[in-house]
């Protein structure tokens, strides 16, 4: 029989107030207390923390506090990578980052979703689907990735755009839902 853990790692229908899955949260959000708590003279501290939270960090990472993730053991992150203050990664399923990508301030990327049905709904189960990001995507302030969503290289993410389908590598997309304003030249 699988654990709530290996469900919703599957991509099943789970139950996240799983008491493991609490448990899970409770850590990730301990270790993003103390991160935020760093100063920028910690940069040591600062990527220690980042490896203890995430699953895999590349070479010379920056994250500007205040960072908030479900669980962090989903979430990798290139080299070069930078976020700025104040993102937000619902881990539920893996969260994979390129190298030398940009998060503008207040991102939001989110993996679990819930179902349609209002009746399914009210069991307070949920799903999950990974988001990866390529290399060289630059992602606006107050961007959205929903679940599912694949990013292509070179991808830039206008502020405020809602992903809500795959974006093409090269791509410009923004809008609410995210639409493809123009091609990057030599992409």
């Amino acid at each position: 029989m699988a654990t709530e853990t290996e469900r919703m790692l599957a991509g099943e229908l789970y139950d996240p107030s799983d008491r493991a899955l609490a448990a899970d949260r409770a850590r990730a959000r301990g270790i993003a207390r103390r991160y935020d708590a760093t100063s920028e003279a910690e940069r040591d501290r600062r990527e220690r923390l980042l490896r203890e939270l995430f699953d895999a960090v590349g070479d010379d990472p920056t994250v500007q506090p205040p960072v908030r993730c479900d669980y962090g053991y989903n979430v990798a992150v290139g080299a070069d990578f930078f976020a700025n203050y104040g993102c937000v990664l619902l881990d539920s399923n893996p969260i994979e980052f390129g190298d030398r990508c940009l998060l503008g301030p207040g991102v939001h990327v989110y993996t679990p979703t819930h179902p349609i049905d209002p009746d399914e709904r009210a069991t307070g189960r949920e799903r999950a689907e990974p988001v990866t990001v390529g290399d060289d995507v630059w992602i606006g302030g107050r961007a959205v990735l929903n679940p599912g969503v694949t990013v292509g290289d070179g991808a830039v993410i206008a502020s405020g755009a809602v992903v809500t389908e795959g974006v093409p590598a090269g791509a410009v997309v923004g809008g609410n839902p995210a639409r493809v304003i123009r091609e990057i030249e030599g992409e």
